[in-house]
């Protein structure tokens, strides 16, 4: 089974040394620390009690994510338990994390998996990864929305960050309007599939015939219809999965919170408010296509200039993004790279005993 997922894991790890190489170039010479010992030092004066109520935010964030999505598949009577789809999670934000195609890598590890356990036909399974999407995009926009009119309202922050804000609300209901367009306009999809395939059949000037694979493409397209049909035919069945995910961005939230309550003792308060505009900013920099696995360095720099634009010492912001991708990049790799390792090892008992 780890033969059938395959990663550039080499290529992967290197870009990600090359993104952190950016990011301490930039710690070096803009946030002023008085060398590596500085920085240390001050990571060293976190809280370690908050900081661990952080790690397990991070865990229970996973875990209700996970539960969204098992939901779902139960709704499409795609059979499984919710253990296979919390594993499956974690290879998914494995995936992600290594291979730089903005969260569709994720995805299609995701379809691959389930749908070989389950025995599905793949659409039934893309249309439950395409509604945890949307569901999961609907509450993040929802709150993001709500934290931005309340710190409008109370904070009057100057026009240039109000026009920044309004920016980031269009752009996310323009690619959930899309992403929900496509998903309910079976003629839409129908058309964007057979464009793909003709351009592809064109670019190989008839050397490759397709015939089969949109034959594939129309079964798996019907069934991914069928589900998502599924989904608006039972509106009331979708109230716990909505429930679920925003269990899961609260907790997401918390993170942030969490970690800059350890850095208690740097005087430094955050508004929630602030949190949530900011944890937007940094979920909709996770889409941006810079060939960099997890954006690491350039999500970085981005983020500490956010909290630093926003009044917070850039001393602060920086120790607050390097505490929190910790969490939210390191250790997700490492349980997730467990996750990998397990189903491989959990595939090779599978066959010998079958043998």
């Amino acid at each position: 089974m780890t033969d059938e997922l395959r990663f550039p894991k080499r290529t992967g790890v290197l870009l990600l040394m090359v993104g952190l190489f950016v990011f301490l170039l930039y710690l070096y010479f803009f946030v002023p620390f008085r060398g590596p010992e500085g920085f240390l030092a001050t990571i060293q004066q976190a809280s370690p009690f908050y900081y661990s109520l952080a790690f397990i935010c991070l865990l229970l964030t996973v875990a209700f994510y996970s539960l969204t999505w098992h939901n779902l598949l139960k709704l499409l009577s795609v059979k499984t338990s919710f253990l296979k789809a919390f594993q499956f999670i974690w290879i998914g934000t494995f995936v992600d994390l290594l291979v730089p195609a903005e969260s569709v890598s994720g995805d299609v590890s995701r379809i691959y998996l389930m749908s070989k356990e389950s025995g599905e036909n793949a659409g039934k399974v893309v249309a439950s990864v395409i509604g945890h999407r949307i569901v999961s995009g609907l509450v993040i926009f929802v709150g993001f929305l709500i934290g931005s009119v309340y710190f409008i309202l109370k904070y009057s922050p100057p026009s240039l960050v109000q026009g920044a804000i309004v920016i980031m609300l269009v752009v996310t209901i323009a690619s959930q309007s899309l992403l929900f367009y496509l998903s309910t306009r079976r003629h839409a999809t129908e058309k964007l599939v057979n464009w793909i395939i003709n351009l592809f059949t064109r670019l190989s000037r008839g050397r490759w015939h397709f015939d089969r694979l949109r034959k594939s493409a129309e079964k798996m397209l019907t069934a991914f219809h069928d589900g998502i049909e599924t989904f608006g035919q039972r509106p009331k069945m979708l109230v716990l999965p909505v429930f679920f995910a925003g269990v899961a961005w609260f907790f997401d939230l918390l993170i942030v919170a969490l970690v800059f309550f350890s850095l208690g003792s740097f005087g430094v308060t955050i508004s929630f408010s602030l949190i949530v505009i900011v944890y937007s900013i940094g979920v909709g920099l996770q889409v941006v296509p810079i060939g960099i696995p997890a954006e690491a360095g350039f999500y970085e720099i981005i983020m500490t200039s956010v909290y630093t634009f926003f009044g917070v010492p850039i001393g602060v912001s920086a120790v607050a993004t390097v505490l929190t991708r910790v969490l939210t990049m390191w250790v997700k790799l490492l349980i997730g790279g467990i996750a990998v390792q397990w189903l491989g090892i959990k595939g090779f008992r599978g066959a010998v005993a079958s043998k």
